[in-house]
């Protein structure tokens, strides 16, 4: 449990020492900064996977059956979110302002509905506390101008985007053991 939170506290202080710490963060300089985060955040993601994967299962809560479907259709709508957040706006930027906290927010819940271990708990229920917990700290430190309506072909390559990662990420998951077609179905 030690790698599990080591790494998601350093991850979570990556991604938002710039708004807690500004002046510390600042004191550090901008390619200097920048890269000591980065080093952070990628120290965190490899503690976080060798923690979880290397914690005993304790189970705290038995998944409801048929979540595995939900949870398939939530991770494709949360790659969605991920995709438009790197892209020119389309219809979906002017509606939903924090596209990547969203889709990191539907993500770890998709993984809570069909996850109910102790390490999934923290792992999965920190990034979704963290989700939330930015979106407050950015929506009070800068006003949102909503950008204007950018044509649905944008929405509909985020969406091609989204089924083409997903059968990436599902692939990895069968390679890994994970098969994300078979859990909690009946």
């Amino acid at each position: 449990m030690t790698l599990l939170t080591i790494g998601i506290l350093l991850w979570v202080l990556s991604h938002t020492m710039k708004r807690i710490a500004p002046g510390p963060r600042a004191s550090l300089g901008d390619p200097r900064g920048k890269a000591l985060m980065a080093i952070m955040a990628l120290a965190g993601i490899v503690l976080m996977v060798i923690g979880y994967r290397g914690m005993d299962t304790i189970p705290v809560y038995t998944p409801l059956p048929g979540m595995g479907h939900l949870n398939n259709l939530l991770m494709l709508i949360s790659l969605f979110f991920f995709a438009m957040a790197g892209m020119k706006p389309g219809v979906t930027n002017t509606i939903v302002r924090h596209n990547m906290l969203t889709g990191m927010l539907i993500w770890a819940l998709a993984h809570l509905l069909v996850n109910g271990d102790l390490a999934s708990i923290i792992l999965f229920g920190s990034m979704a506390l963290y989700s939330l917990l930015s979106m407050v700290l950015i929506s009070r430190a800068v006003p949102w101008e909503r950008p204007a309506r950018g044509p649905i072909l944008t929405d509909v390559k985020a969406a091609v985007g989204a089924v083409v990662l997903y059968a990436i990420i599902a692939g990895i998951h069968i390679w890994l053991g994970h098969n994300p077609f078979l859990g909690t179905y009946s």
